[in-house]
Formats: structure tokens, C-alpha cells, sequence
């Protein structure tokens, strides 16, 4: 079964669950992972902080999780 990844989990909870999905949050700008922002803000703020779109990259990280299975 694949993981469904939303908008209000953290960039971090999405890192403890696959670790191969950085790249992607790298490609749409968030390059500090490791910030402290990363354990308590929602990917859907962190989107909206660095100007990207949410939904865009929560189709990626699912898109993901179908074709790597856990």
C-alpha cells in the first residue's frame, strides 16, 4: 500500500518516512531540510513561504510513494 502524503504533514515526517524524497523538496526551492522549520511547519506553509505551489509538490512526493512502495 502507498503513502498518502497531505499538505498539512511536515517536510520532516515526509524525510523520516523516505529520506530518496529530498531531491524533490530541493527542486522546488527548499533546500534547508535539516531547519528547525522543517519539524513543525506544514509543507503547505512551507510552499507558501517560498512561493511554490503546495499541490504541486504534494502530487510529486505521491507520485513518489506509488512507484516506491514501502
Amino acid at each position: 500500500m502507498a503513502v498518502k502524503v497531505n499538505k498539512d504533514m511536515t517536510i520532516n515526517e515526509v524525510l523520516q518516512l523516505d529520506r530518496r524524497t529530498a531531491p524533490l523538496f530541493m527542486e522546488f526551492g527548499m533546500h534547508c531540510l535539516g531547519c528547525p522549520m522543517s519539524t513543525n511547519e506544514s509543507i503547505e506553509d512551507a510552499c507558501a513561504t517560498h512561493g511554490v505551489s503546495a499541490d504541486e509538490l504534494i502530487d510529486q512526493i505521491n507520485d513518489f510513494f506509488e512507484q516506491n512502495t514501502l
